[in-house]
């Protein structure tokens, strides 16, 4: 059963379709109840072995926009990371260990400005 995707010329949306018969098919926007939309090309995917996502991970380019200064920044890396290898991790623990890193790292920072050089 193809999924068609459409845009409306008319109020400027896209929307999806899952089509049974092709040939009987009218598509009319779900928004404006226009019929001037314009079929896109959908996009589509197709399994990778695991073999195929150890590889990915291990290219260089998996790496970009990873800042091991920012918690935030290592915590979106790990569940790309997680998701790629099938895991199920939870975004919730892991923006708040990530919050929780920044803070110490703030924290630190701090600590750091606030002694002065006769206390060193």
């Amino acid at each position: 059963m193809p999924i068609y995707e459409y845009h409306c010329r008319s109020c400027r949306r896209r929307m999806s379709f899952l089509v049974m018969k092709p040939s009987a098919f009218e598509p009319e926007c779900r928004f404006c109840r226009g019929r001037d939309l314009e079929r896109l090309f959908s996009r589509f995917s197709s399994p990778r072995s695991e073999e195929q996502k150890l590889e990915s991970l291990a290219d260089p380019a998996s790496l970009s926009g990873l800042d091991e200064n920012d918690p935030g920044s290592v915590a979106r890396w790990m569940k790309k990371m997680g998701g790629a290898l099938g895991d199920d991790i939870d975004g919730g623990e892991l923006d708040e260990l990530a919050e929780q890193a920044a803070e110490e790292t703030a924290g630190g920072a701090d600590a750091e400005m606030d002694s002065s050089p006769d206390e060193l």
